[in-house]
């Protein structure tokens, strides 16, 4: 299992409730992606950083789907859209409840 960690500057005004009620459509499109199990959303208005903790059933599967979405979320004004890879140690995660 791969783990993707994607950040980017995003403005502030577009999160909290707002990001909430206007990316419903984009949360469950990302359900369809392949080889994707589960994402956590994540935020700091203050900082003015946004971005999500992914999982997915392998690497290609995540480099693909984060080709992709770094132009999606460019688009909606993401600036600066860094992304970091790990290999997840399963047995261990599942002591914690992580998988």
């Amino acid at each position: 299992m791969i783990l993707v960690q994607v950040n980017f500057g995003f403005p502030p005004e577009m999160m909290g409730d707002s990001l909430s009620e206007n990316a419903k459509p984009l949360a469950e499109s990302i359900n369809t992606e392949s080889g994707f199990v589960s994402k956590i959303w994540i935020e700091n208005i203050q900082t003015e950083e946004s971005g999500g903790i992914y999982l997915f059933k392998d690497l290609d599967s995540a480099q693909k789907y984060v080709e992709m979405h770094t132009k999606r979320v460019e688009a909606m004004g993401a600036k600066n859209v860094t992304c970091k890879y790990f290999n997840v140690n399963e047995p261990l995660s599942k002591i914690n409840h992580g998988i």
